[in-house]
């Protein structure tokens, strides 16, 4: 095998990587983005909750008691 199969091969070889590299990477960001995102509304879901009153809370204090 000459040197310019070989050079040819291990070229083909490193743009295959590159390729798996990318795709790893953007992966991880939107894997990045997606925790954040779902983290953010919990915690905009626990303010609110702390904020509003509950309503369920307010039902069981208006049933009769019998």
């Amino acid at each position: 095998m000459s040197s310019t199969s070989r050079l040819f091969i291990a070229l083909l070889f490193l743009l295959h990587l590159t390729g798996c590299a990318v795709i790893a990477v953007a992966d991880a960001v939107v894997t990045t983005a997606a925790t954040a995102a779902k983290v953010t509304v919990k915690a905009v879901g626990a303010v609110a909750d702390a904020v509003i009153p509950d309503s369920k809370e307010k039902e069981k204090n208006t049933e009769p008691e019998k």
